[in-house]
């Protein structure tokens, strides 16, 4: 009985051990920044410019952005918890080829920014970018917010506080409170995690026309989270269910295609085709 005793307590300690490390470093689990800085020129893109945002905290974030063509909305960008700006270079070039203006900023630690990233610090610095666009003479009815796994929730919560034209979500979540319990079961997540990023509290409070897209094959965020949170938010609303579709290749799938067709309908009020 000694011995299961002595067993069973070095279990809990090591537990307890586990769950304070976890807590501790929690935010390097959350998120994986590439720090690699490169220019829109070196990666590919044409009549692009590099911008620089400076925060009320002073911390620096560095960002893409071109204006749209005549009578074009302009894709304010967040992307996912992984990589930084290269990795979106590609995709940002297929909507500038539709017409589309984009702004797309590294968030804090990622592709050259400075400072370390938080659920507070990316939805303070969304708001800076908004601002940034509106500055420069786009209208609120002509930003379209596009949020990509982590940047769903930033997209979000942006959404639910300023006027925009349209918000699509891409591989979207219920919360990253739901999400981390999916991948650490073992462990009491929704008393450790910071940065919460709860989309079902905010979604509807979204007040623009909401695409949902979710991949069938999404092995990082279950398509049923993306149901629910559709279901959440307030008409006018679609769903694009891509069933061979994965959690970060769904531009294989017509994607931007279907973004432009949205658009089409809620944002310009005329075909783009």
């Amino acid at each position: 009985m000694r011995k299961i005793m002595t067993l069973a307590g070095l279990a809990l300690v090591s537990y307890a051990l586990l769950v304070a490390a976890v807590f501790l470093f929690q935010r390097k689990l959350q998120y994986f920044p590439s720090p690699d800085y490169i220019t829109p020129v070196e990666a590919g893109l044409k009549n692009v410019d590099e911008v620089v945002l400076t925060t009320p905290d002073l911390e620096k974030l560095v960002a893409w952005h071109t204006p749209a063509s005549a009578d074009m909305p302009t894709v304010l960008y967040f992307h996912g918890n992984g990589a930084g700006l290269i990795e979106r270079g590609e995709r940002m070039a297929k909507y500038q080829a539709r017409g589309f203006g984009f702004f797309i900023a590294a968030y804090r630690s990622y592709a050259g920014s400075s400072g370390s990233p938080s659920e507070r610090a990316l939805i303070s610095d969304a708001r800076l970018a908004y601002e940034f666009l509106l500055k420069t003479g786009v209208r609120p009815e002509n930003i379209v917010l596009f949020g990509e796994s982590l940047g769903t929730g930033v997209a979000i919560q942006l959404a639910a506080t300023v006027k925009v034209g349209a918000v699509i979500l891409e591989s979207p979540f219920t919360s990253a409170v739901d999400v981390g319990s999916l991948k650490y079961p073992f462990l009491p997540v929704r008393y450790l995690l910071k940065d919460q990023y709860r989309s079902s509290q905010f979604i509807g409070k979204v007040k623009a026309p909401v695409m949902v897209v979710h991949g069938g094959l999404d092995q990082v965020i279950p398509s049923d989270m993306g149901k629910k949170l559709f279901e959440l938010a307030n008409k006018p609303k679609e769903f694009l269910f891509l069933p061979q579709g994965g959690h970060s290749n769904l531009d294989q799938f017509g994607l931007v295609a279907k973004v432009q067709e949205f658009v089409s309908k809620y944002v310009t009020g005329k075909n783009l085709f």
